[in-house]
């Protein structure tokens, strides 16, 4: 076997990783550059439904007590500043957020990796507002560091159709997993009559437009 081909810390089943189910207890979410000039770059959707969607993984994170490590790149610059609406909903992670100055791979940025780290999960739910670039990167060199990666689909997009499918399939043959918001959701509820799963439910049919933040 060459060592292209040995098999990694994950398990194996007929050949292929197995999918990881992920716990609350063992998971952190991360949140990638939500700001409100990147969000501009979303086409393959509405950007307000991929932050919809990253705020109801704040949502559900918070229900459960998990770790959030958000980030941002260039402020001050076309970037401009983490959406409203998502400072509202985790106003600590927006206050200890990790400002990048321009890194392009968040795993790249010191002070991130260190972030993450320190949540002492290895199990990371991950959005990102553009997929083709905020999301691909950092994701694939999570599971090159031995974390399991879920990355969310609907709580990305992308400039061109192109871009998506073609960070979709790198992700994936890296050893990302690809999930959507909901489907993530029910994965770390488990039981809809937990008191978890009672407050969180509401938000699987959750399409009431965004609302401007107070």
């Amino acid at each position: 076997m060459t060592a292209s081909s040995t098999p990694t810390k994950r398990s194996m089943v007929n050949g292929n990783s197995k999918s990881p189910h992920f716990k609350p207890e063992n998971s952190a979410l991360i949140l990638i550059d939500y700001q409100v000039g990147t969000m501009q770059l979303v086409k393959n959707q509405m950007p307000d439904t991929a932050l919809r969607n990253a705020i109801k993984l704040a949502k559900a994170a918070k229900a459960f007590k998990m770790p959030i490590v958000l980030t941002s790149s260039q402020e001050d610059h076309s970037q401009g500043p983490t959406s409203a609406s998502l400072q509202h909903v985790i106003p600590e992670a927006y206050a200890s957020r990790i400002a990048r100055k321009g890194v392009v791979n968040a795993w790249d940025d010191e002070n991130f990796k260190n972030a993450v780290e320190a949540t002492g999960r290895r199990q990371l739910i991950m959005g990102a507002i553009t997929t083709d670039i905020c999301l691909v990167f950092p994701a694939i060199s999570a599971v090159e560091d031995g974390y399991d990666v879920q990355a969310v689909l609907d709580a990305c997009g992308s400039p061109f159709e192109i871009g998506e499918e073609v960070a979709r399939r790198r992700m994936e043959r890296a050893g990302v997993w690809l999930t959507s918001t909901n489907t993530m959701i029910a994965e770390l509820v488990r039981d809809w009559s937990t008191p978890a799963g009672q407050e969180l439910s509401p938000l699987l049919t959750d399409s009431v437009p965004m609302l401007p933040v107070d």
